[in-house]
């Protein structure tokens, strides 16, 4: 399953209560496309479908679903704010390769 670290939770909350998207979960998926084969995406969704994987960590419901899963194993989002860049950084252990950005992966 995925892992969302505290600093990153307190983010993701900030975001959506600015977005007035209060109570909802977070969805982390992954699709075709970037430059590495796959890619990351995260959206906010008030409610988990069927089949996915639901789980909350820091007082954040995150939802995967069965595609996604086997890719995202292990998984770690963080959040990462220094002095030359700010956002969202994604460790998976499955990925062969990634690209420089981090967003894509194979």
């Amino acid at each position: 399953m995925v892992i969302i670290t505290e600093r990153a939770s307190e983010k993701v909350r900030e975001i959506m209560e600015a977005e007035e998207k209060a109570g909802y979960g977070l969805r982390v998926y992954v699709e075709g496309g970037g430059c590495s084969g796959f890619q990351y995406g995260m959206a906010f969704e008030q409610a988990s479908n069927d089949e996915d994987d639901v789980v909350e960590m820091h007082g954040l419901r995150l939802f995967v679903d069965p595609y996604s899963a086997p890719m995202l194993k292990g998984t770690e989002v963080d959040y990462v704010d220094g002095l030359q860049n700010a956002g969202f950084s994604i460790k998976n252990p499955n990925a062969k390769t990634t690209c420089g950005c981090g967003q894509s992966f194979s």
